[in-house]
């Protein structure tokens, strides 16, 4: 009873369940942040589950029960990363509807390797340089995650090719391959170098070869 009024138990029990419930999200949230920067930073062989429950400051309990193994935890990783490419929800803009756009996508990239003085490369491309045979999960994620990267540039030039703006033999397919792997060569360069000339030089090359096609 509060200030003369009952509280039924179960209405009691449905805020507790729910409190709980939020707290549960906000500490696999945060070990799933945890593991993306460190994953991103060092790798993901290289980065132990304690180190990811240390800067997470959870428990090793907390760790098991919401992802059962580290391999749990890399997948959960990729999942949330796909979901934020869906949703924007990231710091680069992956939608493309400009030539200005693909300029600023390709960029944007670098920049943000400047952003950690070149000492990383993409965060999709680090796990993906891990694979082994039996990553048949995490090869899946990741090949979501590109293609869903690649998409939004297809999608592109298959618009200016619509219009007229490409000339014939344009093949948005192998456009959007090329626009993918070509960030992906020049961030691992950039790494290499712990520069950004390589990499600013490569972008400003692909770009070249790209409006070659633009009538």
């Amino acid at each position: 009873m509060a200030n003369g009024i009952v509280v039924p138990k179960g209405i009691c029990s449905t805020r507790i369940m729910k409190a709980k419930s939020a707290r549960g999200e906000e500490t696999r949230l945060r070990m799933i942040r945890a593991a993306q920067d460190l994953f991103h930073k060092q790798g993901v062989r290289a980065t132990s589950p304690d180190q990811i429950i240390e800067a997470s400051r959870t428990g090793k309990g907390q760790f098991y029960h919401y992802f059962g193994s580290k391999e749990g935890l890399v997948h959960e990783v990729l999942r949330a990363q796909l979901d934020a490419i869906k949703t924007g929800a990231t710091p680069l803009e992956y939608k493309i509807r400009s030539w200005e756009d693909l300029e600023r996508w390709f960029i944007g990239h670098i920049e943000q390797q400047k952003s950690f003085n070149m000492s990383r490369g993409c965060p999709f491309g680090t796990i993906a340089n891990e694979l082994g045979e039996g990553d048949e999960l995490l090869r899946l994620d990741l090949s979501l995650i590109f293609e869903m990267i690649r998409h939004h540039v297809v999608v592109f030039f298959g618009g200016e090719k619509s219009a007229g703006r490409l000339c014939p033999a344009a093949d948005p397919e192998q456009m959007g391959d090329f626009c993918v792997a070509a960030i992906q060569g020049a961030m691992m360069m950039g790494k290499v170098k712990r520069d950004s000339k390589p990499a600013e030089a490569a972008v400003r090359e692909a770009l070249a070869h790209l409006k070659r096609y633009a009538i």
